[in-house]
C-alpha cells in the first residue's frame, strides 16, 4: 500500500531544470503554472529534495489555502541539511522532513520527523509509511533531479508530466529531471505518451511509465 505517485516538473527545450548554479529559472507558461496551482488542490502531499529546498527556499502551498486545506510538504533530508528558517517548515501547512536513520536532528514540535534508509532514504519504506500513518493516498513529486530519478529507480512512479518550455538554458552541469549517479538501465527506463498539449510558449507532454 502506497500512494498514488505524480513527478511534476518544468524543463527546458535542451532538458535542464535550472542553470549551472541550480537556482529557479522561469521555465513555465502562465497556462502550467495555473494548471500546477490546480494540481496542487487535488494531491494529499507534495515532495521535494533538500537541495531544492536550499536553492530554492519554496512554500509548497496553495495560495490563499488553510492549514487543514493544504497539502502535506514532504522533504527528503537523508542528513537533515534543511535551514530553520527555510519556509517549507512555516506554520502554513504540516511538514515531514525524512532523513536517514543516523540522522538525529529535528526541527521543533510542529514539523513530523521520519527515519528511513541507513545512507540513502528507503523510498517505498517511505511511501508505505506516509500511507499507513498519515494516511496520504496521492502524492506530487515537483524535485529536484536526483529525487526524480531515486523514485523511477525505485519504479514508483505512476505518471510523469513535464512541461516543456521555449528556451534554452545550457550547461554541461545543469540539472536535469533525472539526475544524479544514473544507474543501471538497459535501454532506460520506458514511457507511454499518455497525451501532449500545447500550453503557452511550450507543451506539457504527460507519460506512462512501463516497468
Amino acid at each position: 500500500m502506497r500512494p498514488f505517485v505524480l513527478v511534476n516538473c518544468a524543463m527546458s527545450a535542451d532538458g535542464k531544470l535550472a542553470g549551472t548554479e541550480r537556482k529557479q529559472i522561469r521555465i513555465s507558461s502562465e497556462e502550467d503554472i495555473t494548471r500546477v496551482k490546480n494540481l496542487r488542490k487535488k494531491f494529499d502531499s507534495i515532495l521535494v529534495g533538500v537541495g531544492t529546498v536550499i536553492a530554492d527556499d519554496p512554500h509548497l502551498t496553495v495560495k490563499n489555502a488553510t492549514y487543514e486545506e493544504n497539502p502535506v510538504r514532504i522533504v527528503i533530508d537523508p542528513h537533515g541539511r534543511t535551514p530553520e528558517t527555510a519556509r517549507v517548515i512555516d506554520d502554513r501547512a504540516p511538514t515531514v522532513i525524512v532523513t536517514n536513520e543516523e540522522c538525529d536532528r529535528n526541527w521543533g514540535p510542529d514539523v513530523i520527523v521520519m527515519r528511513c534508509g541507513k545512507d540513502r532514504i528507503d523510498i517505498p519504506e517511505m511511501l508505505t509509511i506516509l500511507a499507513k500513518e498519515l494516511d496520504i493516498e496521492s502524492m506530487i513529486v515537483e524535485g529536484g533531479g536526483e529525487t526524480i530519478a531515486s523514485f523511477f529507480k525505485e519504479k514508483v512512479v505512476d505518471r510523469y508530466s513535464v512541461f516543456v518550455g521555449g528556451l534554452i538554458i545550457g550547461g554541461r552541469c545543469s540539472p536535469t529531471p533525472a539526475d544524479g549517479d544514473g544507474w543501471v538501465v538497459p535501454e532506460g527506463v520506458k514511457l507511454d505518451l499518455e497525451s501532449a498539449e500545447v500550453m503557452g510558449n511550450g507543451a506539457l507532454l504527460t507519460f506512462i511509465p512501463r516497468y
